[in-house]
Parts: C-alpha cells; structure tokens; sequence
C-alpha cells in the first residue's frame, strides 16, 4: 500500500511504500524512469538533490508568499513579524473585542489565526475588520473540580436580527503602512463554498491580479441566495461590479473546491454556476460582466478546477458523472480549452480518481480504486499517458484475516426519479439462508453523504464491525446530496427535516427483494450530527420501521445550531400567520411523543460545533412525553468525543446487541487498538 505521495520542487517523485512486514521509501524520476528504494525517510532526504519544501510556522501565523513575514493576531489587532529578526508591526490599533481584524471568531468555528490574503508580491494584505458585536453568544461549562469555567464566544444563529459582518480592508506595507477600506457596505460573513469564509485554509472567494493593484471577490448574501463579483483598485478602494447571480434556492462555486478564477492577464473570469442543473464552467469578460462562452456542458457535474494553464488557455479539472454506466459519484480528471473545445479524459481507469500535479505541471500521478477495488497509482503526463504503475495494492494479508469488502449497490428514489447508491456491509461468515437484522448508518447531507468518500478504505467507520455481530449495515446516498445536478441537491431544499428517510425505507424494501436475508421487521438506525439529527427523526417519524436507534450529537433543533448551515440549505427563519417558525416544524422534539422503539441520546458536554442543548430539548421532551430513552453525557467532549469515541463505538454496539439481536453483549468489552509495526513513530 502507498502513503506520503509528494512531489518534490525540481519535478521528482517521493512515497512510502508499505509491504508484507516493512516500510520502503521510493524516488521516482518520471523524466528518465528511474526509482531509488531507501529503507527510512532520513536515508531518502539525504540522497535527495532537492529537499521538501518546509512551509512551516506556528499554525496560528499566515507567511507572506517571499517567506520573510508571518502575520498573526494580538489583542484583536493584525500583527506581522519578519521571520529572519523577530521583529514585530501591528498593521492595526483600533480593533476591539468583537471588532477585531481578520478575526477568525464564528459559530462552530473559532480560532486565533488570522484570516487573509497576502499579495503575490508580499506588500499587501486583503484582510477585513469584523462585526460581531451584535450577534448571540454560545455558553458551554468545563466540568472540573472546583469553581465551573465558562467558555464564551459569539455563535449567530437563524434567530439573530443580523449575523456577523465584515469590512473589507487592504493593508499596503510600503514604507509607511497604509489601510484602504474599499467603498463599499458591509458583507454578511458568508462564502460561496461552505459554512465559512476560510474552507480553504485562507481568505476564500478573494484573488488578486498578477501586479497586486487590483482584487476580484464576492459578496455572498446571508441566504446564499445572491453571489455578487466584485473587483476592487487596492491603491484608492474604489469597487466594480463586475456581474451578478441570484438563484432560488443555494448557490455554490463547486464541489471541495472554490472554481471561479480572475485572469488578470486577459482581463477575463472563470466563474462557476448551477443554472443548467448542473455545476459548469463559463466565461466572463471581466471588463464588461459579459458572457464569452460556456467552457464545459452536459448531464455532469465539475466539481473541482485543479490547474490552469493560462498561457495555453486549458483547464484541468475533476468532474462526476460524465462516464456513462460507471457510478456517478466516481471522479475523473479531464482537460478543456477555454472555447469548450478539445475535452479530453485523462484518467480512463474506472473507479475515483485522485489526480497530484507535479510543480512543473508536466505530469500528475493517479490514484484510484473503488470501495471494493483496492488502489492503483500510476504517473501520468499532461496530455493523459501513462509513464509507470508505481504500485498496485496487495490486499493478500487483509484478505488471510477474513475481511470482506462493502457489496456496492444501486435502488430506485423513493419518488422513483432519481438512481440512487449504496454500500452495503455482510458477515464474513453469513449464511443468507438465515435472515439478519439490518443497520442504516446514515448521514443526510446536504453537504455529504452516509458513504462519503467512495475510494478503497480497508474500514469505513465501524460499519464491518457492526456486521460481525450479526447485523446487515446499509449506507446510502439519498436525494438531497450533492455531486449529482442541482435538482438532486435541492430535493429536501427548505425542509432538513426530510433528512432522505423516504429514500432510505424505499431503498431498504428494494433490496430485500433482491437480497432475502435482510429482515426488515428489525431495522436499527444510526448517525451522529446531522446523523444524528436524521436517526431521531427516524425512530419519531416512522416508529413503525425503525425500532433502535442511536443519535450522537444531532442538530436537533436548527434554531440551535450555527446560522450559516440552516440558512444555507432551508432559507432564512419565517413565521406563519400563527407565529409559527420554519424552522420549529422541522425541530425534533416537537416530535418526541411519537417514539415507540428503543432510543439512545450522546453528545459531548463541551461540543462547540453543535452545542449539547440541542440534545437535552429533545431530552427534556421525551421526559415531559413519559418515554423511556437512554442518554450518555461525555462531559468534557467536543464534537468528535476524541478520547471517549472508542468507548462510543462500544455502547454502540451493545446497544444494536441487545435491542435489535436481543442477545445480551460482553459486559465493558474493551477496543484494542494495535498499531502497526511497519510505521513508526512520527513517520
């Protein structure tokens, strides 16, 4: 198996290559063909003419792109250091608490980096000033010994009157630093990728022009329903609007990836939009917000720009669903002339690809499998040639051990419009004359699905070990989720409360047909977040087919949870004429009394993604309706439980043993986990 594929500045190839009972280091040279095999990763940096390059510093700092300053965040002020003298300039003075600058404070994320965008040339910085003054505040409780200690921060939520807002601002470095506020209003603090204006890792939907005099970026309205590009003269902050989309239910720039790109050289842009169904590339005169021509077309969706060669006018990029009678959810790389001329696939293979480009751009490796196809990785050159197999994946040693790959599958929606796919898990040892309880592990999106990545993985969660205990597991990818057209994405759009439960009944009875050893008169469900979420409304909304089920974490009440995630995908909060939310008809302890099954309740008592109090209102409905639930509490637990997830994973299965098996499970099994001997320590 490969891990630590990397390419190095002058154009080699670095891998770790792990065999039967050793860890190998490999070089490659795709130029001349030549491999080097080293027995650690010392031994192979020091054979190396060119080292990897360090882009290190504390995680809290942003380099310049020169490499000779950090900046970071002090007091609510933006600071930057020359790396080589230490020496330290505030950029700002006049932040306070809650009107910081480049303040990374919001809802389920918070943290002491900055967020920002430094220009090419390293003499300017596109930043903002940030309000939150005027938006709630999220209170969660440390459980210790002694007085309690408060955690607070600012957390927005559907029902504040506003949301958080930002000022653009440039920063020049010259000699005297000088601020610009661009002349403009305030944005809401809303992006066009995700529940952030940082997905990526840096200021996103910001991108400045090759001289640094200018900036391309885009106003999002709080309800993702109105994208403005906008490009800003950084030396006085005067704006053009450029063009403008608005569209009825969400818009999104792509799928993992911001696609939408600013040629300052010819003055042009690449933008991304849904409005055919599908996610495409189009474009734009940059001087004029005129459309030149539509670069990509057809019943696919482009999910990800990976390069741009601009001097010859070709895009790189990975798209779903254009190879007809191959799993639409499998990604492939392909090539397109900016005309929309000369589109060619660069990765034949059938499975999901994972393209790399080498720094030069003249070649790229690719790595690709299926759930139950184990990985390949080639090189490639830029027109799509193979240059070498650098390895295939030996799964003999995972095989002698009894395991069994996921039995990938496909149903019909529930409304009978759509394909739909699946992976479903069996005992190693089943006998499918017997008949065996079935397990949905869900997650209903809309901003993924219960399968997730549909690449190899050796374990996906703990969906086999479930099996093993008796128990057929279901994942599917219900309509609602995205990577399929815009209409498939918008399917439950305004009602998260649909939470793909049509689909995931419709597809369980469309398997039993085919496959007689699913027992549907005892169906557990289970999932965590908007899992969770969608496992409660399971067991209130259909109590007669879902009998166990397991809610970790859920977003029970998204009045609750953090503003950008229901405003994205339901709208903006409303009221009937009998003051009636939106939002409340989709909250799940309004529909507690229905339960009849058995119902388990997790969240951590200190999860600042979705706080606890969303599982105690259901809780205390459940109480206030008489009925006998389970509840565990991990007190000092974020989202992801951390250190208790393994003691998670083993009430789980106690749970599903002896309310859906009715068998009575090991009394405190303890989860061993071994590591493995080829990886050691640090590597």
């Amino acid at each position: 198996m490969l891990f630590s594929r990397k390419w190095l500045p002058d154009g080699k190839l670095w891998y770790r290559s792990l065999a039967a009972t050793e860890s190998k280091y490999i070089s490659f040279n795709p130029v001349d063909g030549q491999r080097k095999e080293f027995n650690s990763k010392k031994e192979l940096f020091d054979a190396l003419a060119t080292k990897p390059e360090n882009n290190g510093g504390p995680s809290n700092t942003v380099k310049s792109p020169d490499g000779k300053f950090v900046a970071f965040l002090r007091d609510w002020n933006l600071w930057i250091r020359e790396i080589s003298t230490g020496a330290e300039k505030a950029l700002t003075t006049d932040g306070v608490k809650d009107f910081g600058y480049g303040t990374d404070n919001a809802g389920w994320k918070h943290s002491d980096k900055p967020i920002l965008s430094w220009s090419p040339d390293s003499k300017k910085i596109a930043t903002f000033q940030q309000d939150q003054r005027h938006v709630s505040n999220m209170y969660l409780v440390k459980t210790k010994v002694g007085a309690p200690e408060l955690l607070e921060w600012k957390y927005p939520i559907p029902g504040d009157a506003d949301i958080i807002r930002i000022y653009r601002i440039i920063i020049d470095l010259g000699t005297d630093t000088k601020m610009i506020r661009l002349k403009m209003n305030s944005d809401a603090r809303r992006g066009t990728l995700c529940d952030d204006i940082s997905c990526e890792g840096g200021f996103d939907d910001v991108a400045w022009s090759d001289d640094g005099k200018q900036l391309a970026f885009v106003s999002t309205s709080r309800d993702h329903k109105q994208e403005n590009l906008r490009v800003a003269n950084t030396e006085t902050g005067e704006i053009r609007d450029i063009f403008e989309e608005k569209v009825a239910t969400q818009y999104e720039s792509g799928r993992g990836a911001i696609n939408w790109k600013f040629l300052s050289k010819t003055n042009e842009i690449i933008w991304y939009s849904e409005k055919s169904d599908w996610g495409h590339l189009y474009l734009y005169d940059a001087s004029t917000g005129k459309l030149k021509n539509q670069i990509t077309s057809g019943n696919y969706v482009v999910t990800r720009v990976l390069k741009m060669d601009q001097n010859n006018r070709v895009i790189y990029f990975e798209a779903k669903g254009k190879e007809v009678g191959r799993n639409p959810y499998f990604r492939y790389l392909y090539r397109v002339d900016f005309s929309g001329k000369n589109l060619v696939l660069l990765t034949p293979g059938e499975g999901d690809h994972t393209a790399n480009f080498s720094p030069d751009g003249k070649y790229f490796t690719d790595n690709y499998s299926q759930a139950n196809v184990p990985p390949v990785c080639e090189v490639r050159d830029i027109k799509g040639k193979l240059v070498t197999t650098l390895e295939k994946t030996d799964l003999s040693r995972l095989s002698a051990t009894g395991w069994k790959p996921p039995m990938p599958f496909s149903v019909k929606s529930a409304d009978n419009r759509w394909d739909l796919y699946g992976l479903l898990y069996t005992p190693q040892n089943m006998n499918s004359s017997l008949k065996y309880p079935v397990i949905v592990h869900i997650y209903p999106g809309p901003q993924g699905g219960s399968v997730g990545s549909w690449s190899f993985q050796a374990g996906r969660s703990d969906s086999q070990s479930l099996a093993e205990l008796g128990f057929i597991v279901v994942e599917l990818e219900g309509s609602c989720n995205p990577n399929r057209s815009k209409s498939f994405h918008d399917a439950c759009y305004g009602n998260m409360g649909e939470n793909t439960l049509q689909d995931q009944i419709s597809g369980l009875k469309q398997l039993q047909e085919k496959y007689k050893f699913l027992e549907l008169d005892r169906v557990g469900i289970w999932g965590h977040s908007g899992g969770g979420f969608a496992t409660a409304a399971a067991m209130f909304n259909y109590p007669d087919f879902f009998k166990v089920g397991i809610s970790e974490s859920g977003n029970h009440d998204n009045r609750n949870y953090e503003d950008d995630w229901g405003e994205r995908y339901i709208g903006l909060e409303t009221k009937t004429g009998q003051d009636i939310s939106n939002y409340e008809m989709q909250a799940n302890q309004l529909l507690a009394k229905n339960l009849k099954g058995k119902l388990l309740l997790a969240h951590g008592g200190m999860d600042d993604n979705v706080p606890p109090y969303n599982s105690y209102l259901v809780a205390d409905a459940l109480v206030k309706a008489n009925k006998d639930f389970d509840l565990i509490v991990f007190p000092n637990a974020r989202h992801g439980y951390g250190a208790d997830s393994y003691y998670m994973m083993r009430r789980r299965w106690d749970y599903f043993v002896q309310h859906l098996l009715q068998a009575t499970p090991p009394k405190e099994f303890q989860i061993k986990i071994v590591p493995d001997q080829r990886i050691k320590d640090g590597e």
